[in-house]
């Protein structure tokens, strides 16, 4: 056989169930069984030959299911010599349970898949249909073949036929499947939903019950044993349930021979052309109903529980496995943030003692001009690390979720404008904002995934621009905000701009190339931008600059009012300086003796850090803006500074030994003295958006990422003079 028609096993296919021996041992005892019954009886029950015969050659290689069916067939043989069967009876019963085998295991074989899985509600049903033509096609054959060689009455052969038919049915429809699923039987661990105590009481019930009807014949209680057997089917795997209708099957078969049990209280008509017939024949057409019936009921219901036990373990699996991958995935995100924040905190460290002291050296007084050259050099190579730093973490910290918020877009325009504006000074261009929208207005958007959006367009159209300007308008559009960075700097060729927005893809990445960078800023743009819902449009042409215009689709917020408004021009508070009193404000000379003028307090401010590198920086910077400092090493000492020094601002950092700069905030906020007004300000390395998050969550005013310059510490220190930082957020009293 080839193809979908072949009927033995694959030879690469796993053999399953018992050895051809144990088939053989099998088939004999069927054979003596069914002759000892025939001789005591005149009938048999049920056939069960033929079904050993078909699972032999389902379940075995072609040479050894060859080698099986061949001695079932000798044997088979050998036993109608022993009965005498007269003539052509000996060989055509023979022939007929061969291929009545052979045509059931390849009808199964065939609409029935390789697997055989009788398991599967699908599975034993097409079986089923499979032997049901298989035994029609025999019974045919083989009542065809009686009503030639000695023409009984029809009603008789019908009654025969009849027999014939659901005793072989019943033969196959018990063995087969039974022998199936024994071979199986590893597949069902941990399917039944009874275990051993439960199966074994169950069994006992069976049988119990079964016995208790089949051997008394005074009351018609013949289905009762449907009862514990749908029982068996819906706790029991199907070989439970298999194996529990063939000991019903020959415990009731027994009964039905010997003339005992409800079958014989069922009053059959009088039929006078049946007078031929035995009696018992007779009696089998409704037993062998009765237990079809019982076979189609209650093995399709135990596939059917298993089928749904099996899907429900697959879903059980795979969602402990979801919920494990999510875990997983869940753990990964979490060590990716703290491995990030980690980066960011340790390369901002270092970085801050190189750009501080750059900027300290640049401003000495009576510094030799190369020496301001170089120490400008330093700060701004140490800030181009910072760029590289920033671009790399943001890239590997992948897409967050924004969060919106009423945001004045021209003022994270002007902000990206004066981040760039020192390189633009260098090299002589232009750089303006040019606002089309409306006065006030404010518009639903993310000012961090803003900023990160805009940023890069700017430090680009600076960095590749060598004359002229770089100009950013904001205008309104009809699907919400167009924002676009134009230069005139040396444009783009056509054939690199369709991966311009990918990571790490350059313009020019040859040795020879002018501009440095890792190609992040434009991939870091149009990420951005993506999760702002807007994308990126970009008009170059060699030689006649740039324009990238971001469309974005922000819905209007409430406009700001007009006193929260400043002009774009405006510039930060001077800090306040200790200075005497001028004569006017002295009085007359000739005054009655009055107390020497009382001077201005210098500002007081008190640097938490414990490295002694940042505080130095810190302290020399501050002192330089005319502050009184104080130093502390951790948290401790820094609750300790504010409860015996009155300070106008604490620059706190967070990672600390002892007691972290989050503790030391909320237990400063806690202070019984008023400290709830302090000005704190974070100023760490940790600058992520969640670490800015924990900080103002602990009660912190603002934060000041690491590493500071002057003009980044003296806006901060303006605004907390002025009491012009936020609220804090004071926690919760005990």
């Amino acid at each position: 056989m080839k193809g979908r028609w072949r009927l033995f096993r694959h030879e690469a296919g796993r053999v399953a169930g018992p050895p051809p021996w144990a088939y053989v041992l099998l088939f004999a005892a069927s054979q003596l069984v069914g002759h000892w019954s025939v001789a005591t009886y005149g009938a048999v029950v049920v056939w069960l030959s033929n079904g050993i015969m078909a699972a032999a050659l389902l379940q075995l290689h072609r040479r050894p299911a060859l080698l099986a069916v061949a001695a079932c067939f000798a044997i088979n043989l050998f036993s109608n010599v022993v009965r005498g069967d007269p003539g052509a009876f000996l060989w055509i019963n023979p022939l007929l349970n061969l291929g009545e085998a052979f045509l059931a295991a390849l009808l199964a074989r065939r609409y029935g898949g390789a697997a055989l899985d009788m398991r599967r509600p699908r599975r034993l049903i097409r079986f089923a249909g499979c032997a049901a033509n298989a035994v029609a096609v025999t019974s045919v054959v083989g009542m065809g073949v009686l009503w030639l060689l000695r023409e009984p009455p029809v009603a008789v052969w019908l009654l025969q036929w009849r027999n014939f038919f659901t005793m072989e049915l019943m033969g196959l429809l018990l063995v087969t499947p039974v022998l199936l699923l024994l071979a199986r039987r590893h597949r069902f661990v941990g399917v039944a939903r009874a275990r051993w105590p439960e199966a074994a009481a169950l069994m006992a019930l069976m049988v119990a019950v079964t016995v208790g009807v089949f051997w008394q014949a005074e009351a018609p209680l013949l289905f009762l044993p449907m009862l514990p057997m749908l029982l068996i089917g819906l706790r029991l795997s199907p070989t439970w349930t298999a194996s529990a209708l063939i000991v019903m099957a020959a415990i009731s078969g027994a009964a039905t021979l010997t003339g005992h049990g409800p079958v014989h209280l069922v009053q059959l008509p009088d039929a006078p052309e049946l007078a031929a017939a035995p009696q018992i024949l007779r009696h089998l057409s409704v037993y062998h109903l009765y237990m079809l019936t019982m076979v189609a009921t209650v093995l399709p219901l135990s596939t059917v529980m298993t089928e749904r036990r099996r899907l429900e373990a697959r879903l059980r699996a795979r969602t402990e496995a979801a919920h494990e991958a999510r875990r997983r995935a869940e753990d990964a995100a979490a060590a990716r943030s703290r491995f990030l924040a980690m980066m960011s905190h340790e390369m901002r460290t270092p970085l801050n003692g190189v750009a501080g002291f750059a900027d300290l050296l640049a401003g000495r007084p009576g510094l030799d001009p190369e020496a301001v050259r170089h120490a400008r050099q330093i700060r701004q190579s140490s800030d181009a690390l910072l760029k590289l730093v920033e671009d790399i973490l943001d890239f590997a910290r992948g897409d967050d979720a924004v969060s919106p918020e009423p945001t004045d877009l021209a003022a994270i325009a002007r902000e990206a404008v004066a981040q760039n504006r020192p390189s633009a000074d260098i090299r002589g261009l232009s750089l303006a904002v040019e606002d089309r929208l409306p006065s006030r207005a404010r518009y639903l958007a993310d000012p961090r995934a803003l900023r990160q959006a805009l940023q890069p367009l700017v430090a680009n159209a600076v960095k590749f621009t060598g004359e002229g300007e770089v100009r950013v308008r904001l205008d309104r559009a009809a699907d919400g905000v167009a924002i676009q960075v134009s230069d005139t700097g040396c444009g783009i060729p056509p054939e690199i701009q369709p991966r311009l927005f990918e990571a790490f893809a350059q313009g020019d990445a040859s040795i020879s190339r002018v501009h440095s960078g890792v190609g992040l800023g434009l991939a870091l743009a149009s990420r951005h931008v993506g999760r702002l819902g807007g994308r990126i449009e970009v008009d170059s042409r060699p030689g006649e600059g740039s324009t990238f215009t971001l469309h974005l689709p922000l819905p209007r917020a409430a406009d700001a009012p007009e006193a929260e408004v400043a002009p774009p021009s405006a510039e930060p508070a001077p800090v306040r300086q200790a200075a005497p009193p001028s004569p006017a404000e002295a009085g007359p000379a000739t005054a009655p003796a009055d107390p020497d003028p009382v001077e201005e307090r210098a500002p007081r401010v008190l640097v938490v850090d414990d490295h002694p590198v940042n505080r130095e920086v810190a302290r020399i910077m501050l002192e330089a803006l005319g502050c009184e400092v104080a130093e502390v090493a951790d948290g401790v000492e820094a609750v300790d500074a504010v409860q015996a020094v009155p300070f106008d601002l604490v620059l706190m950092d967070v990672r600390m030994p002892r007691m972290d700069g989050l503790e030391a905030t909320r237990r400063i906020r806690r202070l019984a003295d008023g400290s709830g007004g302090l000005a704190i300000v974070a100023m760490t390395a940790d600058a992520m958006p969640e670490d800015v998050e924990r900080c103002l969550a602990s009660g912190m005013n603002a934060h000041l990422a690491k590493p500071i310059n002057q003009a980044g510490l003296f806006a901060v220190v303006t605004r907390a003079l002025a009491g012009d930082l936020p609220p804090a957020r004071l926690p919760a009293a005990a």
